[in-house]
Order: structure tokens, then sequence, then C-alpha cells
């Protein structure tokens, strides 16, 4: 079993005390952020801990360019930690002139170039990936009427095509304690973890 605490979008307080840090978190052996955190946030945590980061870029993340985190950037990339594997699609759908912004077809495209690896994956061991990792939701999954919120049609496609284990993403707020935070979607666990949540991933590829 893998800790993972994932993040996203919203700095909290609780995770700004290193003391709270080490006593609440303190067998937690990932950090994971869905997008739109500040760098120095992302490196207090990971470091305090002392785990790896993996993340995505959110649509405001454009600072990363100059000053990235200390960690893995999964966007486009898969990566295999402690038994699961984890792959990334960053930003949100195009609404202005952001650079972390994409049409629905440009989305399409990053998923189909994604083929090879998962759907050789999906053929040996019945799912492409263990964890899906997006800053946007799914379209009609979690998203919002608002164009800036509206959710990636692809995504739905990578469910169906890729079974992904779990599909965790941010963007969408959700202080409205009636938002619905989990879906199951085929095959998958969709999970928006905005402002933040732990899990516990079984590996099960190794078990085979």
């Amino acid at each position: 079993m893998v800790k993972i605490l994932f993040i996203s979008d919203t700095v909290m307080p609780q995770l700004e005390n290193s003391a709270n840090l080490r006593r609440r978190y303190h067998d937690v052996e990932l950090i994971v952020s869905c997008g739109d955190m500040p760098t120095a946030y992302l490196e207090f945590i990971s470091s305090v801990l002392n785990v790896p980061l993996f993340y995505v870029r959110g649509n405001h993340d454009e600072m990363y360019d100059q000053d990235p985190p200390g960690g893995i950037n999964l966007h486009n990339h898969y990566v295999e930690y402690h038994g699961l594997s984890f792959v990334g699609l960053e930003g949100s759908i195009r609404y202005n002139r952001g650079k972390i912004q994409y049409t629905q077809n440009e989305m399409r495209r990053m998923v189909l170039g994604l083929a090879p690896r998962l759907r050789y994956n999906r053929w040996r061991q019945g799912y492409g990936v263990d964890v899906f990792v997006t800053h946007s939701p799914a379209q009609g999954i979690h998203d919002a009427e608002d164009q800036p919120h509206q959710g990636f049609a692809s995504f739905l496609q990578f469910m169906r095509w890729y079974r992904p284990r779990y599909m965790v993403h941010g963007h969408v707020h959700t202080w409205d304690r009636r938002k619905v935070v989990e879906t199951q979607y085929y095959d998958t666990r969709v999970l928006n973890i905005n402002p933040f949540m732990l899990l516990d991933i079984e590996p099960i590829a190794e078990k085979r």
C-alpha cells in the first residue's frame, strides 16, 4: 500500500505548518500536485516530509517556466514509483490566451499520443495506468458550466480506452460540501482532490 498526499489549487494553512505535517502525514510516501500550486508550497511540503513530488501544471502555473518545482512533471510522461504507475496531462480548457490552456482537439491529440504505451499495458495487465493525474476534470464529471471550468471530452475517451484505476484532478473548487467529488466511470474511480486528499493505493501489477 502506498500512501499519497494529493494537493491542488488552494494553499491550506495546516499544510504550511511543519510540525503538523510531520505529526499527521509522517507516513506519506509521495506528494502529487494536480496544479495551480505555488512552487515554494510544493517544495516545502515535499522537503518537510522528505518524499518525492510529482505534478502537472494548472492553467495558472505559467511561473513554472522560470521557477519549476523540484519534482517530476507528469505531463505526457509515464512514471513508475513503488509499484504504481502514473501519467499526467496539464492545463485547462482554452478560455483566453493563457499558455497552459488547450482546445478539445489539442487535448484529444495528446490523449492519442499516449496510446502506444498505455494500450500495451492494458493488454498485458488489464489497465493502462494506475493513476491518471490531471488539472482539469473530464467533461460532465465534476466540471462546471462556465467556460474556464468545463472538462475535456477526451478524458472520457482516455478512461474508456486505457482503463486507469484512478483519475485525480483539481481545478473545480469544492467548498460546497454538496458537490460530488467522487464518481465511478467504467473501471476508473474519479476524484476531485481540491484542496487535498490522502489516498492509500495498493500496487497490483507486481502481484501478477
